[in-house]
């Protein structure tokens, strides 16, 4: 049985505190193309508070490769908005 033709799916959904924050995710990590788009197809979208990633791959191996990468974005990305958001900038009364 050949298994070259398949393509392994992945979904992960990250819960942010807002929609603004979701899309804040979605529009700084979709700037960066995949580096294999032959091998790797991705697709971002906002539901509600969630940023949803689809991820297709031709391999696991690149499954997971491509889902660290996301999710070390998705840490930056969260990181930086509790720094610099809104939320930051705000001084305790």
């Amino acid at each position: 049985m050949s298994t070259g033709n398949l393509w392994h799916t992945v979904t992960i959904r990250i819960p942010f505190v807002s929609g603004k924050h979701a899309n804040i995710a979605k529009q700084v990590i979709e700037v960066d193309k995949e580096l294999q788009p032959q091998a790797v197809k991705r697709v971002l979208s906002v539901e509600d508070q969630t940023l949803v990633a689809n991820f297709s791959t031709m391999t696991v191996r690149l499954s997971r490769l491509t889902v660290n990468a996301f999710l070390e974005n998705v840490d930056l990305v969260v990181r930086t908005i509790a720094e610099f958001g809104e939320d930051a900038e705000r001084v305790p009364v």
